[in-house]
């Protein structure tokens, strides 16, 4: 009856802390600043000009200066070109090795732009600022799938809008939105086999959630200083969204009957074990400046800052009494990221797009581990678009190299060195 007790104790522990560290890479280090292809062009430089319908993300000061109704319907393609684990001593050790799976992910954005009057315009935006999925190949032999085998977070955001001109030159933006999500983590458990002494697998645990909803909101300036300088401003509130959920485990048999049927006995295999846990998404502010060099050359500097210092710890509270509820610190930090955008008009119908973007991630190296191996990022994007035909069409292109991120101190005493880039592909039609 001691091993019993032991093992029920243990499992119990384990299913709590399981779905409560679920929540963290879902909830930080993977906003999706890719909202409009234009601005993606520009490394996503654009708070100072935010003058097509994704001023309704970037900074919705801008929708004050549109004057003609109009409609961008696009995407933003994400895909990993490499994802590599390599492990430290003493664990998982040197030869321990994992790859991410590929990730393929649509992220659609949509606006609608419509004058009411000389100096009002409303707007609708439809995007999806925030999402996560991360998998490991090989789930079944990945050393990691003890934390995680595949984590994933969706979101879709939508919201009214509405610009005002204040002066000829002074516009300021405000917007609602609502914020829908789920979220989903699958990973494997293990126990130690009191008759052997040794651990063995014998679990594998889905934790998912409900669509549930939070609510924020959005201001904006934009400032055309001069014919050849602007700057703007812009502020999206912080949000909280309480998701309801359940925890689902199923038995892997071990080869050992004995110590099958011992689990078993004191595990909830089967059932849906009701749990309740929120994410804290971060308030964001961007301040741009945008000169105009020549006729034909414009170049934007921004400065973003997200506010994931909110972001300091998760708890996680089971419904029945059968399962303990849960804190675990995460302690990240505040961050800023750095942009700059070159625009470059080749005719009165197209346009070439650069810039450069440097990302701080706001992730200590505690937290870092299969859940989410996130890093500090440089970002090199190219854009080109058209207009003046029955649709404007814009394309862009991001190559998005991380820096190689070593932990030494992962809470889990999961350690190595993580190795991530990605490539990003966008498309917009605008009527």
């Amino acid at each position: 009856m001691g091993r019993r007790t032991s093992i029920r104790v243990w499992a119990l522990g384990l299913v709590a802390v399981l779905a409560f560290t679920a929540s963290p890479a879902l909830g930080a280090g993977f906003s999706i600043f890719e909202q409009g292809t234009k601005a993606m062009g520009m490394a996503g430089a654009f708070t100072a000009q935010a003058d097509d319908g994704s001023a309704m993300f970037h900074n919705v000061g801008g929708l004050a200066f549109q004057h003609e109704r109009s409609f961008m319907l696009g995407s933003t393609f994400i895909r990993n070109i490499s994802g590599d684990f390599k492990g430290d001593d003493p664990f998982p050790g040197s030869d321990a090795t994992g790859e991410l799976d590929t990730l393929d992910a649509l992220v659609p954005h949509f606006y609608w732009v419509q004058p009411v009057s000389d100096t009002i315009t409303f707007g609708m935006h439809v995007n999806s600022p925030f999402g996560l999925t991360t998998a490991w190949k090989d789930e079944n032999d990945w050393v990691g799938r003890f934390i995680s085998t595949e984590a994933s977070l969706r979101v879709i955001e939508i919201g009214p809008n509405v610009g005002f001109q204040v002066t000829p030159n002074f516009g300021i933006g405000v917007g609602a939105f609502a914020r829908f999500s789920d979220v989903e983590l699958n990973q494997r458990s293990a126990a130690i086999n009191p008759f052997t002494l040794t651990p063995a697998e014998v679990a594998k645990i889905k934790l998912t959630s409900d669509f549930e909803t939070g609510y924020g909101w959005q201001i904006g300036f934009l400032h055309k200083a001069h014919t050849n300088v602007s700057w703007g401003f812009s502020y999206r509130a912080a949000m909280k969204i309480d998701y309801a959920g359940e925890a689902v485990l199923t038995q892997v048999p071990t080869g050992d009957p004995v110590f099958d049927a011992v689990v078993a006995s004191v595990t909830p295999f089967g059932q849906k074990l009701p749990v309740d846990t929120s994410i804290k998404y971060p308030d964001a502010a961007s301040l741009g400046v945008a000169f105009r060099m020549t006729e034909n050359v414009l170049v934007e500097v921004d400065v973003n800052w997200t506010g994931w210092s909110e972001f300091q710890e998760l708890q996680l509270d089971f419904v029945n009494d059968d399962l303990p509820d849960s804190v675990i610190p995460q302690e990240y930090e505040d961050t800023y990221h750095y942009r700059l955008g070159v625009r470059w008009s080749r005719g009165p119908r197209t346009e070439w797009r650069f810039g450069y973007v440097y990302d701080e991630t706001p992730q200590p190296d505690a937290s870092v581990g299969p859940l989410l191996p996130d890093s500090d990022r440089n970002g090199f994007t190219i854009g080109y678009g058209r207009t003046g035909g029955k649709f404007d069409w814009d394309l862009a292109a991001m190559y998005l190299p991380f820096d190689e991120r070593k932990t030494s101190t992962n809470r889990d005493n999961f350690n190595g060195t993580y190795d991530v880039t990605g490539l990003l592909l966008a498309g917009t039609i605008s009527f």
